[in-house]
């Protein structure tokens, strides 16, 4: 028989950066039996007590092919190279047999066998269509308990993917010089949800300047009128050359710490909590369950509270319940 697990021993564990309980723990999160749910919650509860503050989750996402997998191992080299304990989470698209991962964490990033501070996990999508699977946000928080830096790396699959910013502290939008792409963004609002926009395969030259002198433009007109706190940086990036990656790597830095500065970090975690939940919410109860429950704005409030509270997005939705009307 198998031993029942020691919730608190894993946290522990996780809470001591040791891999083989970070990969435990994620395990548990993916679970999706109902029966599951309790011990999930247990677990985050125990992880939330940890401080956050140091850690910092980076988004990346973009269409496919545009090299956002070479960018997260160059990313992560930089990482380490000054220092940095790192966590990945490549969200993969499903395995149309298996349900699994299609792509593994190996074939993907560089691992050294031997790096403890360096952890990466594939995760299926499930379907989903904003570019992370259920568990993504859960298994983000498992990771921000263990490691300096998070990088959540979305399956690309289009410009429906902007679920990142909700587990998230920084999202770069990763774009490819001549792919068409800059139109599509602008139809899906896409480009006002990143803090730094990625210009990579930068060694294609003159069309990787244009690509930058039309995201300039398009920036232009999106913030015409007003002064953001934080203007998008457009960097350009080669993740194969290694050119631009310690720049890029700043550029999220720098967003972290304005966040931190304006006093807006701890408030945008808890929008992103709540809107995570939001999102969980509605895939259990789905648009009748969210009616039944005051709608998205009553529920989008009452979960705020509860996160601000204390609450992870999971325990959240396992709190609240749709009211049902009686006869």
């Amino acid at each position: 028989m198998k031993a029942p697990l020691d919730v608190p021993e894993l946290a522990r564990r996780v809470l001591a950066h040791e891999p083989a309980a970070v990969a435990r723990a994620i395990s548990v999160v993916e679970d999706r039996r109902a029966a599951a749910e309790p011990r999930i919650v247990e677990l985050l509860c125990a992880l939330g007590k940890a401080p956050r503050e140091r850690c910092h989750r980076v988004g990346i996402t973009g269409p496919p092919g545009v090299g956002k997998s070479s960018l997260v191992s160059a990313l992560v080299r930089s990482a380490r190279r000054a220092g940095r304990s790192v966590g990945v989470l490549a969200v993969d698209p499903s395995s149309p047999r298996s349900g699994g991962a299609l792509l593994g964490d190996r074939a993907r990033i560089e691992l050294d066998p031997d790096d403890t501070a360096l952890f990466v996990r594939s995760m299926a999508s499930g379907g989903d269509l904003g570019g992370l699977s259920r568990a993504a946000g859960a298994a983000v928080d498992v990771l921000s308990a263990a490691f300096e830096l998070v990088v959540v790396e979305t399956t690309g699959v289009g410009q429906s993917e902007t679920d990142v910013e909700h587990v998230t502290d920084s999202v770069l939008l990763v774009i490819q010089p001549a792919s068409g792409d800059m139109l599509q963004f602008l139809k899906a609002g896409i480009i006002e949800v990143p803090d730094v926009f990625v210009i990579n395969k930068a060694d294609l030259g003159a069309v990787a300047e244009r690509a930058g002198a039309e995201l300039r433009a398009a920036l232009t007109a999106v913030y015409a009128g007003y002064k953001p706190r934080w203007m998008p940086p457009i960097l350009h990036t080669s993740a194969t050359a290694g050119r631009g990656i310690e720049e890029l790597l700043a550029a999220a830095d720098a967003h972290r710490l304005a966040l931190e500065e304006s006093g807006e970090l701890a408030a945008r975690r808890t929008r992103s909590a709540a809107a995570w939940a939001l999102r969980l919410f509605l895939q259990r109860y789905g648009e009748f369950g969210v009616e039944q429950a005051g709608g998205s704005s009553a529920l989008l409030q009452q979960f705020s509270s509860w996160v601000t509270g204390g609450a992870t997005a999971v325990e959240v939705v396992a709190r609240a319940r749709p009211r049902v009307a009686g006869p």
